[in-house]
Parts: structure tokens; sequence; C-alpha cells
């Protein structure tokens, strides 16, 4: 697969907690509070995607907080594949 086909997913794109300006990509009604990495890498993978979980890495704009990252193997826009993720967020955070 082409690097550009590589998607990084924080999960602070999906935090109901945080603002559009702290990093939440998604709308608020679809984000979660505080979603957690495994959570999120176990959707991906249940949507049959290709993905690596890199644990130790901190979102740039909170470089204290090691909130870690996964790596998806995807064609098609970013904004899809994060708007896909976070419909299926409230069946694991209610």
């Amino acid at each position: 697969m082409r690097e550009r086909d590589k998607k990084v997913i924080w999960p602070v794109y999906f935090d109901s907690t945080k603002t559009r300006s702290q990093g939440r990509r998604v709308p608020k009604k679809l984000a979660a509070p505080a979603p957690k990495l495994s959570d999120i890498r176990a959707l991906v993978e249940k949507m049959g995607l290709r993905c690596d979980l890199v644990a130790e890495a901190a979102y740039p704009s909170s470089p204290w907080r090691k909130t870690g990252y996964v790596w998806v193997s995807t064609k098609g826009s970013k904004n899809n594949l994060l708007r896909r993720i976070a419909e299926n967020l409230p069946r694991i955070h209610p």
C-alpha cells in the first residue's frame, strides 16, 4: 500500500471533551468522552482495515500526554474514515 493510503488516527479526533481547536475532528454529537486507543483500534479492525498501534506517541499540541495513535491503511478520504469510526464509537462508549 502506498504511503498516502495510510492515515494517522489520534484519539483526540473523537473526544467530546475537546473543542475543534484542541483537535476534535468529528461533530460533537458523534464524539465520545475520552475514547480509548484500544477501542479505536478494535473498531478499525472490525471494519476490516489493516492497522498498527503506536502507543507511546503524543499528539503534537499536547506533547506531555502520551495518547498514542492508530496507523490505518485505507484508500479514500480521512474525513470519511473518521466519520465511519465516530459513528461506531457510541456502541463502545454509551
